[in-house]
């Protein structure tokens, strides 16, 4: 019993990695090094996720929540690595428009998708509420990004960049002095000189003070 308790955990954090593409969609991704290439790839990918939960949802059977759970899971990670791509192409001024175009367009076509299931309130949907309720929100949230104004997107890129290395700059900053007085008072606490200047404290007596 002890030896397959074990072996769940030690099998427990490879289940957690689990990759959001297979191994043909990262290929294809790896391929891709044009950004709006990427990203058709992505919206691709995306579709095939969303029309999976919907085959899987008409069909009740044994398994089903599970699935649903996955697919959905996976199909968020999508959106977000599709908006990484983007704003790192926006911020080396790469074009990204064409891509885009297709995000948008798969995204308008999952989100009711999503929302039906929602609403239609099946049996199991605690078991992949969370996953569902995520999936809504990152395709609204992505469809309102996709959709605003690239120049503008940019440059929120661009600023958010700068502050961020700034306050890397600073933690740094911090951390050296920081590291520094630790590495004085080591040397301090094992220099022999100075703990033989050091005072020596009494011990502590019951007498009263002119008893001998």
């Amino acid at each position: 019993m002890r030896t397959a308790i074990w072996c769940l955990l030690l099998v427990a954090p490879l289940c957690a990695q689990r990759d959001f593409l297979n191994a043909d969609e990262i290929d294809q991704i790896k391929e891709a090094q044009d950004p709006a290439l990427r990203l058709k790839l992505y919206a691709k990918f995306a579709k095939q996720r969303v029309e999976l939960v919907q085959n899987v949802f008409g069909k009740d059977k044994p398994g089903r929540s599970l699935q649903m759970h996955d697919a959905l899971e996976d199909y968020s990670k999508i959106l977000d690595a599709i908006d990484d791509v983007t704003d790192d192409a926006l911020l080396r001024k790469l074009e990204v428009k064409p891509g885009l175009e297709e995000v948008v367009a798969a995204e308008k076509q999952a989100l009711p998708i999503l929302q039906k299931i929602q609403n239609s309130q099946p049996r199991d949907l605690s078991r992949y509420d969370f996953a569902l309720k995520q999936a809504i929100d990152t395709t609204q949230d992505s469809l309102e990004a996709s959709q605003s104004d690239l120049g503008k997107r940019g440059r929120d890129v661009e600023a958010r960049e700068a502050r961020e290395k700034k306050e890397l700059e600073q933690l740094g900053a911090q951390t050296v002095p920081d590291a520094k007085k630790a590495e004085e008072q080591k040397k301090a606490d094992s220099d022999p000189q100075q703990q033989q200047q050091a005072p020596k404290r009494r011990a502590p007596t019951l007498k009263r003070p002119g008893e001998q």
